[in-house]
């Protein structure tokens, strides 16, 4: 195949590829995960131990010493680490996606130059790994939940749901950082302060209640905003999915991955020349 020929870049084209190399992304997210830790002692049990640690020194240091409460003064230790940590989960998800995505082909060059490879699959085996480790951390809040409170509510089933069209806008923003890391090396850099930044511009630490109201539709437009709260609401507090702002937020979602994925494969000709 030439490298410089043109790709495919429907979005019907998209789903296929991503279906029909399906067994190539899982094997791939296994070999990523497994080598994330390889040569260490307890191996993948650090996906665990992680975000236990950081469970604990959050919830010390806000809690403790800060002594911040996210809602009425009879709010437990407790309650606050698990909703503390509830949107760390959200956020480190997003994040570790678009992190990685500057330096995915950049780590792969011999994807690009010496054999025919699905390239976009790279974006779906970060998105995999990245997932892998939300997954371990959100075990670990269940687990800190059923401890600490003494039950759990059934609607915990519906966070897979919730998380979906987030992970769908962080692979259409991966596919896109991915092809432009490739020709400017700086993205990186600018990627990691961005991702750092939305920390802090996200309802992690604190609600959005707690913002004066001129700020709140801004904290609103955040992305995360809304799937950080719907992630708490089915975790925590036991409510339902907002059906219709879910559905809205997967169709934008859709539209952006589809971009970043139409940008992508108009570009990835001209990689094997800049590697």
């Amino acid at each position: 195949m030439n490298p410089h020929a043109a790709h495919p870049t429907s979005f019907g084209s998209l789903l296929s590829g991503l279906w029909s190399h399906r067994h190539l992304i899982a094997q791939m997210t296994r070999r990523e995960i497994v080598g994330r830790y390889k040569g260490s002692v307890m191996g993948l049990l650090w996906s665990f131990l992680n975000p236990v640690l950081m469970l604990v020194i959050y919830t010390f240091v806000f809690s403790v010493v800060f002594k911040a409460r996210w809602g009425g003064t009879d709010e437990s230790r407790a309650q606050f680490a698990v909703i503390l940590f509830a949107g760390m989960i959200v956020h480190a998800l997003f994040s570790d996606i678009l992190n990685r995505a500057p330096t995915l082909i950049l780590s792969n060059a011999n994807y690009v130059k010496k054999v025919v490879f699905p390239l976009e699959t790279l974006v779906a085996v970060a998105a995999g790994s990245a997932l892998f480790q939300a997954m371990a951390s959100l075990i670990v809040l269940i687990a800190a939940m059923v401890v600490l409170q003494g039950d759990l509510p059934w609607t915990v089933v519906f966070v897979p749901v919730v998380l979906a069209p987030m992970l769908v806008l962080a692979m259409g923003l991966a596919w896109l950082i991915a092809s432009l890391g490739v020709y400017l090396r700086d993205v990186g850099q600018v990627v990691a302060v961005l991702t750092t930044v939305l920390l802090f511009l996200s309802p992690v630490f604190f609600p959005v209640s707690a913002l004066p109201e001129f700020f709140q539709p801004w904290m609103r437009a955040n992305p995360l905003t809304f799937i950080i709260e719907q992630t708490r609401s089915v975790l925590i507090f036991g409510h339902m999915p907002d059906w219709l702002h879910l559905g809205a937020y997967l169709i934008a979602a859709s539209v952006v991955a589809w971009l970043g994925y139409l940008w992508f494969q108009k570009t990835r000709k001209g990689f094997a020349d800049v590697l």
